[in-house]
């Protein structure tokens, strides 16, 4: 499930529906979903305009398979937490928030249980293991998705590209493995790399990072071997691999990761950063390193760093690019020690190889998210067909590692996604998936003028559903409002320590329940709480509660969200895709 605030991007929601998508090879009979608007406040009334639109399936159970994957070895060797993003037995999210470690299978699924956790539209493989998006491009009409992947099983290890090319973003066809950890240095695995493509040439060229024989980390380089092939299916490794090595001062296993290049002010070389840290006792600081390169064979280390921040740790994933026409970038980074992936604003001068964040209080780090969710090592690329920046991201699910093993996969990633600049605020991103999406769109209803009354839930039947697309609208009585206004300053409301859905306020929460059985013993809540901040000021937050989500007892279940930026005149709506979830009405417990 992927909810989206739409802040100022909101689609028209009685836009005509599109034809129903063809190539889908999902033969999932129809289940019937009931979605419940949830209302959990004490004094509060509000006017609801809520559409749900089915979807066809577009992407994870109808892939079409152009050729076999050759397999690799079958060892399944772990490269540990130092070493990344590393299987949920080790330091991943189940070992880092509690509940249901990596290897408890104590919840007794069956088949037919695991069977319905496929997804409808998010990109995974047909099976296996899956991690971080690599490389995205576009190139001949195609986007292009390489990925981190296991042929050989549905736990980290035997890491190779995946490769997976669409017109839409939305229907992919499965491609042969790109990348083989077959040389030294990248014999423990093709780690994360990106994408470039020159302009003098159009021809794009990969940097990746290997993990060597010796299971340090190096950079490498890696080209088209037919580069009149649109679909990109064969590439040769440089004979001057590995083209950087760890600078001195940096750790051998902490080194990866290069960006997307950028072209350098003289107009002859290329600027790529990658991330390491300083783990020194009184920085533990996170660090982008910069490097210069004519020819992507030879680079220099440009003095100095792009940026650090102190406390942070490991910087994997770097991304870097422009959101304006002036020098304001984003720089993002995907943070070893919590698995999360934030983001920051600021001011790039190549000269001084410096960015600054707008904002010091919310650097990369410490500020700023993509995404509140299980979303992590995301990538970008801007997409010259539609002019457009979109972003990918990891979602490593919730469950168990031997769930995986059972279902025979592990992972998918997010829908992808726009992000742009908010010109109002100029603070923070805005996001939303890709307008492809709607192509999915089969057939609607429409919910409207619903009037709900503190701690009502209102049921919005849809008939036989696998999957949706819900727009929300949620219009707040102006006297709750008015009442909060002159109710006394809190310390600050918090999604994660506020007690979730279940616990009232003056102004929610409120919002949807979805994922509920019929006797919606289950359901993950999305929803808005509006509160006094300390400043006096009203503040919006929108979370995401999975505390009800399911029954199991070897999923991770959180509460999280953040404070979201609506400013005067605008409405609190939401859309949510919802493409996966545990089908337990036919279960009993």
């Amino acid at each position: 499930m992927d909810p989206f605030l739409p802040l100022r991007h909101w689609p028209e929601a009685s836009s005509p529906l599109l034809s129903s998508p063809g190539g889908s090879s999902d033969h999932r009979s129809p289940r019937r979903l009931r979605l419940h608007a949830l209302l959990l406040s004490s004094a509060l009334t509000l006017l609801v305009v809520v559409v749900v639109v089915v979807l066809g399936g577009g992407g994870g159970g109808g892939h079409e398979t152009i050729t076999t994957l050759r397999p690799g070895s079958s060892g399944a060797v772990s490269r540990g937490r130092e070493a990344g993003v590393s299987e949920k037995s080790s330091g991943g999210r189940l070992s880092a928030e509690g509940g249901g470690g990596g290897g408890d299978d104590s919840f007794q699924w069956t088949n037919d249980m695991l069977r319905w956790q496929r997804t409808g539209f998010h990109f995974q493989p047909l099976n296996n293991w899956m991690n971080d998006p690599n490389a995205p491009l576009y190139y001949k009409g195609w986007y292009h998705l390489f990925y981190q992947y296991n042929p050989s099983g549905a736990v980290w290890g035997n890491i190779t590209w995946g490769h997976a090319v669409s017109r839409d973003l939305v229907r992919w066809l499965h491609l042969p493995v790109a990348l083989f950890p077959d040389r030294w240095y990248d014999a423990h695995g093709p780690w994360s790399g990106s994408a470039t493509v020159l302009p003098s040439s159009g021809i794009p060229v990969i940097l990746y990072t290997g993990s060597t024989n010796s299971s340090s980390q190096v950079q490498n380089l890696a080209v088209p071997t037919d580069p009149s092939d649109p679909l990109l299916r064969r590439w040769s490794k440089a004979a001057a691999n590995p083209v950087i090595l760890p600078p001195a001062g940096v750790g051998l296993y902490d080194f990866r990761d290069p960006t997307t290049a950028w072209p350098a002010v003289d107009g002859g070389s290329w600027l790529i950063a990658i991330g390491t840290k300083d783990d020194s006792a009184a920085a533990h600081a996170g660090v982008a390193l910069v490097y210069r390169t004519v020819d992507f064979v030879k680079y220099e280390l440009v003095p100095g760093e792009l940026h650090r921040v102190v406390g942070t740790g490991m910087w994997e994933c770097v991304d870097f690019y422009p959101v304006s026409e002036g020098a304001k970038h984003v720089l993002k980074a995907s943070l070893d020690d919590d698995r999360r992936d934030y983001y920051a604003i600021g001011s790039y001068d190549e000269g001084r190889n410096e960015w600054v964040p707008d904002d010091a209080a919310a650097d990369v780090g410490v500020g700023l998210r993509y995404d509140w969710g299980n979303f992590y090592a995301s990538k970008s690329f801007y997409d010259p067909a539609k002019r457009r920046r979109v972003l990918w991201g990891w979602v490593g699910e919730a469950d168990s590692e031997a769930a995986d093993v059972r279902k025979g996969w592990a992972s998918l990633q997010g829908i992808p996604r726009t992000v742009e600049l908010d010109a109002k605020t100029g603070r923070n991103l805005v996001q939303w998936p890709v307008e492809e999406v709607e192509s999915l769109r089969m057939s609607s209803q429409k919910f409207e003028n619903i009037k709900l009354l503190p701690g009502s839930s209102i049921p919005l039947d849809v008939g036989p559903a696998t999957q949706v697309d819900m727009e929300g609208e949620f219009e707040i009585d102006a006297a709750a409002i008015a009442a909060l206004m002159t109710a006394t300053a809190g310390a600050g409301y918090n999604c994660s320590t506020g007690g979730g859905a279940a616990a009232r306020g003056a102004v929610g929460p409120f919002g949807l329940a979805v994922l509920a059985d019929e006797a919606v013993l289950e359901k993950t809540a999305v929803y808005f709480y509006v509160a006094r901040a300390a400043d006096g000021q009203l503040a919006t937050h929108f979370c995401h509660d999975e505390s009800r989500s399911s029954r199991a007892n070897d999923i991770v279940k959180s509460v999280v969200g953040s404070e979201v930026v609506v400013l005067p005149g605008e409405a609190l709506s939401v859309r949510i895709l919802v493409s996966i979830f545990y089908y337990s009405a036919r279960i009993s417990f």
